[in-house]
């Protein structure tokens, strides 16, 4: 029971801390200005280095694959092209499941 204790009294600061903050009201009145700043630079130098990469030759050759010869066999399929022809025989096996006393 403390547990729900704590969490009420921390919900119950947190919504005061938020009532507090809102309702300030700020309001400006005079107008900020930037310093006057004379800056005076000369132009840099960067740093010299000397850096030794090591050499990379890369070459291309052409090397043979072997491929090997893949032959597909695929089961006779049904025509599935759609068509605007009713199929009466399924019309048929439904009917006649029907009439079995299995549908």
């Amino acid at each position: 029971m403390s547990n729900l204790i704590k969490k009420a009294t921390i919900l119950a600061f947190a919504m005061t801390s938020a009532l507090a903050l809102t309702a300030c009201n700020v309001d400006k009145t005079q107008e900020g200005e930037l310093p006057d700043v004379d800056v005076t630079a000369e132009g840099g130098e960067l740093p010299a280095y000397d850096v030794e990469t090591p050499e990379v030759d890369v070459d291309t050759e052409t090397v043979p694959v072997a491929v090997p010869d893949v032959d597909i066999e695929t089961p006779d399929e049904p025509d599935t092209e759609v068509t605007d022809e009713v199929d009466s025989a399924a019309d048929d096996e439904v009917g006649d499941a029907e009439e079995d006393g299995a549908g």
